[in-house]
C-alpha cells in the first residue's frame, strides 16, 4: 500500500506524453519507458506493494535487490523471485498482485503506470515487442523455478548459486544480498538445510565461503555436474 500512497502524492508520476525512441535504442524496455514514471527509494525490508493490491504499475530496479513473496495458508513464506538492477517486476495477468514485493537492500525503483505503457505499446511496435519479450522472460523464470523445486536439496542450492553467478555476468565470485532465510524460502528448504549444504560444498572445495554473503565458485565443472 505504501507505493500506492506515495505515487498518489508524487507530482512526478502524472501521466505525460511519451517521447520518441532514441535511435539505436535496443535495451529491454529502454528508451521512452525509461523516461516515464519516477524513481522511488525504498529502505531495506520496506514493502513496495502488497499481495492483492491493484496492479496499476510496473517496476524497474535501478539499484539494489527486490524479492517477491507470498504467505501460504500454513504460515510459511514462499519467495517467488529476486530482482536486481535492470530487472522489471510487477507484471500481472490480472488486475491484482499475486505476490507482495519488498526491498531486500536499500533500493531505487522506477515506477511506471501500467496503462501508460500499454498506450505507448499501441503506438510503438518496438515497445509492444519488448513487452512481449518481458512476458516471455517472466514465464521462463517461473518455469525454471518450478523445475528447481522438484530437485534434491543439493541440486537446488547448486542451481541457485549457478543462477546468481550467471546474473553476475558469469563471475566466479558472487555477492548474495539476500539472507540464508531468503534463499531457503526461495528454494523451498529449511535454513538449516541451506547452511548445511553450503558447508558441504565448501568442504569438498566446490565453493569457498569467505563470508556468509560472499561465495567463490572454485569448481564450476563439479557444480554443473551436481546441478543435475
Amino acid at each position: 500500500m505504501l507505493t500506492q500512497t506515495m505515487i498518489t502524492e508524487s507530482p512526478r508520476l502524472a501521466d505525460r506524453p511519451a517521447p520518441g525512441r532514441p535511435p539505436g535504442e535496443g535495451r529491454l524496455l529502454g528508451g521512452p519507458i525509461d523516461l516515464m514514471g519516477a524513481c522511488m527509494s525504498f529502505a531495506r525490508n520496506e514493502e513496495i506493494y502488497g499481495e492483492g493490491e491493484p496492479a496499476e504499475y510496473l517496476y524497474k530496479v535501478v539499484s539494489g535487490t527486490v524479492r517477491t513473496s507470498k504467505i501460504l495458508a500454513d504460515g510459511r513464506r514462499q519467495i517467488g523471485a529476486f530482482y536486481q538492477a535492470g530487472d522489471m517486476f510487477g507484471l500481472e495477468m490480472g488486475d491484482e498482485h499475486t505476490f507482495s514485493a519488498e526491498a531486500i537492500t536499500d533500493a531505487e525503483v522506477r515506477v511506471i503506470k501500467r496503462n501508460a505503457i500499454a498506450a505507448l505499446a499501441q503506438r510503438d511496435n518496438d515497445v509492444a515487442r519488448e513487452l512481449w519479450t518481458l512476458t516471455g522472460h517472466e514465464l521462463q523464470r517461473v518455469q525454471k523455478h518450478v523445475l528447481l523445486l522438484i530437485k534434491t536439496a543439493q541440486e537446488r542450492v547448486v542451481g541457485f548459486l549457478l543462477e546468481m553467478a550467471q546474473r553476475a555476468h558469469g563471475s566466479n565470485e558472487v555477492d548474495l544480498p539476500m539472507s540464508r532465510q531468503d534463499i531457503a524460502d526461495y528454494l523451498g528448504l529449511t535454513i538449516e538445510t541451506v547452511s548445511r549444504t553450503l558447508t558441504h560444498l565448501a568442504t569438498t572445495a566446490a565453493i569457498e565461503l569467505p563470508t556468509s554473503r560472499h561465495v567463490v565458485l572454485r569448481n564450476r565443472a563439479a557444480l554443473t555436474r551436481l546441478n543435475g
